[in-house]
């Protein structure tokens, strides 16, 4: 048995952090579906902003809103969406069969609204009503600000991918928001089954601190905030406050394990996939990493619902003088200036396509002339 099909079975969910034009027309994320096991995926400004900046995949598209009168993040919305319900539509019978666990897509809003409650509410609104798929998740990230919007989307019945959280107490803040987000929808008497799933970064601490570790303790950083993270979950999901909003049906908001791909060359490429493995969980793999662990992956154990040694191991960071806390802080603020980079990559890459596209039509028509 696969490596990826064992993880399966074990109940964790493999969704690949990819999206491109060219991994549809090509029939490789169908591949993945049929022999990787994969039965979801995410995408973000990073992602795009490789994808349509690489080659001319996306000319034809970009010309055809150009000459439509779109421009801009308008153009880049409808761009990306027609890859997501493309994407969503292979991953639909997964939907339906798996009851609507998996099969889901994510796109995010303008990480430039990042600090606007309101503004982000409008924009996922719009992505959600844009989009037209059953299966898309609208991505918000778990800042103070979003983790307002989450609770207002939530308790609109918009599914949401919560993204850039840390640590455990960013993780409670955005488990709490859509629990708030099915209580109101209960109290108003309205189905309180509303998709959702919290991701959590885990690569980003180990990239942030390796430099400032001995060598026995790098790589260590990220899951051991895993570790306490998924207690935290499991704990939740056996809270009264749960209890009682599942025996009204609603869904658990699953944890995601984001930044999966191993940034050291000295340790496994596999380390973080193997070692996050756990029932009820998604881990979303870029493609490389998927690939690694379904040729030579090794599935040793599920995780430890009581977090294992982490508390421990996040002790003797805290005695070097790594404060948790605030690097939880930084780097979902770092992680958010990150995307708002990419993102004005992808706009800037954009309107120099249309330009360029719209000199070689301005051409065209000279020459007709």
């Amino acid at each position: 048995m696969k490596p990826t099909e064992q993880l399966q079975n074990l109940g964790q969910s493999i969704w690949l952090d990819n999206i491109s034009r060219e991994l549809i027309d090509n029939g490789n994320l169908r591949r993945y579906i049929e022999n990787f096991s994969v039965t979801g995926l995410t995408s973000n400004p990073s992602i795009f902003d490789a994808a349509i900046g690489t080659g001319y995949v996306y000319d034809a598209g970009i010309k055809e809103k150009v000459d439509a009168g779109k421009s801009g993040e308008p153009l880049f919305i409808e761009l990306a969406l027609e890859d997501l319900r493309r994407a969503a539509d292979l991953f639909r019978p997964i939907f339906v069969s798996s009851d609507g666990i998996d099969g889901w897509v994510s796109m995010e809003v303008s990480p430039l609204l990042a600090g606007d409650s309101d503004a982000s509410i409008k924009a996922a609104r719009q992505i959600h009503q844009q989009a037209d798929r059953a299966n898309l998740f609208v991505k918000i990230p778990g800042t103070p600000e979003g983790i307002i919007a989450i609770e207002e989307l939530i308790f609109a019945g918009i599914p949401i991918n919560v993204t850039l959280l840390f640590s455990c107490e960013q993780y409670l803040a955005a488990a709490d928001a859509y629990m708030r987000g099915i209580e109101r929808r209960m109290a108003a008497g309205l189905d309180p089954r509303i998709a959702s799933v919290a991701s959590l970064f885990i690569s980003r601490w180990d990239t942030a601190t390796n430099e400032k570790v001995s060598t026995q303790l790098r790589n260590q950083l990220g899951i051991a905030i895993g570790q306490r993270t998924y207690r935290a979950y499991c704990q939740l999901l056996t809270s009264a406050r749960w209890e009682k909003l599942a025996a009204a049906g609603a869904r658990p908001q699953r944890l995601l394990w984001a930044s999966t791909g191993t940034k050291d060359p000295a340790v496994s490429d596999n380390l973080y996939v193997e070692a996050l493995a756990a029932p009820n969980t998604v881990n979303t793999m870029p493609e490389k990493t998927l690939h690694a662990f379904a040729e030579h992956g090794l599935l040793k154990q599920s995780m430890d619902k009581d977090g294992g040694d982490s508390e421990n191991l996040l002790i003797t960071f805290a005695k070097l003088g790594i404060d948790i806390e605030a690097l939880a802080i930084q780097l979902q603020h770092d992680g958010a200036q990150a995307f708002v980079k990419s993102w004005q990559q992808l706009l800037q890459r954009i309107a120099e396509k249309t330009s360029a596209l719209s000199g070689k039509n301005s051409i065209n028509r000279e020459l007709k002339q």
